[in-house]
């Protein structure tokens, strides 16, 4: 099983989920951007400004189908070949796991460190939410959360696998997670806080951020689901193609 491997069926993965999102994102989230563009036209038609539609570049209709659905295959595509080749890079090198359980291993350690934690801290907001003065400060501070907890990961899932090897497996699980938990605890605290909802209606805001984190999880799930059973069928093919092999040799 080689890198190449890995990435061709990190693509199809990828591929898979973001079409997946396209539909999950369009059932139960567009109704709440919608909600939320209303609520920030009435904002602006209170304040002597008009929000025309069809003076964007980009009309709605077309933002929320072909546009949406765009979006999302070429974020899924990208993010299952990156975690493709993560799983590729760390075969072999988490104790005793099977490729499948190695894959299914990085798809879950990298939806929390790369998706859930950062959300939590800085969860999605819809439209008429934030300044866009700030936008550019709220950017950075949320990628930098997120590479905190991306190395916090990476070097939470090292030391449990060096620990695993000295005191077992369940001191290297439970040390691995508390040493996550501990950095992105402190650094949470220390990251400034991002409160620029105004008013905005608390369901409304509620509705949103759940959708998104439900896109979220459907991107990931997918990814780990097709990913996972795609190169446990290579790992099955190929040892079986091996035993076949050594049987020939043996007659």
């Amino acid at each position: 099983m080689n890198a190449r491997a890995f990435l061709v069926r990190g693509l199809i993965a990828g591929l898979l989920a973001g079409i997946a999102t396209f539909f999950v994102a369009y059932a139960v989230g567009e109704s709440q951007v919608e909600t939320a563009i209303g609520i920030e036209t009435a904002a602006e038609a209170g304040h002597t400004h008009s929000h025309d539609d069809s003076a964007a570049e980009v009309s709605r209709e077309t933002q929320k189908t072909w546009g949406l659905l765009t979006g999302t295959v070429g974020v899924g595509v990208a993010l299952g070949g990156i975690v493709a080749l993560i799983a590729a890079a760390t075969l072999g090198r988490l104790g005793r796991l099977q490729p499948g359980g190695s894959t299914a291993l990085i798809v879950a350690i990298g939806f929390v460190a790369f998706a859930l934690v950062p959300f939590l801290k800085y969860p999605a907001t819809p439209p008429a939410v934030g300044s866009g003065d700030t936008i550019g400060g709220r950017t950075i501070l949320y990628f930098g959360f997120v590479a905190i907890s991306v190395a916090a990961a990476a070097g939470a899932t090292y030391a449990a696998v060096k620990l695993r090897e000295k005191f077992g497996t369940y001191t290297g699980v439970v040390s691995g997670i508390a040493i996550y938990l501990l950095v992105v605890v402190v650094a949470g605290n220390l990251f400034s806080t991002v409160n620029e909802v105004g008013d905005f209606p608390a369901d409304t805001l509620w509705f949103f951020r759940r959708a998104s984190l439900l896109t979220l999880a459907t991107m990931w799930g997918v990814i780990g689901v097709v990913l996972t059973g795609l190169v446990s069928r290579l790992y099955a093919e190929q040892s079986a193609q091996i035993r076949r092999q050594e049987f020939a040799a043996s007659l």
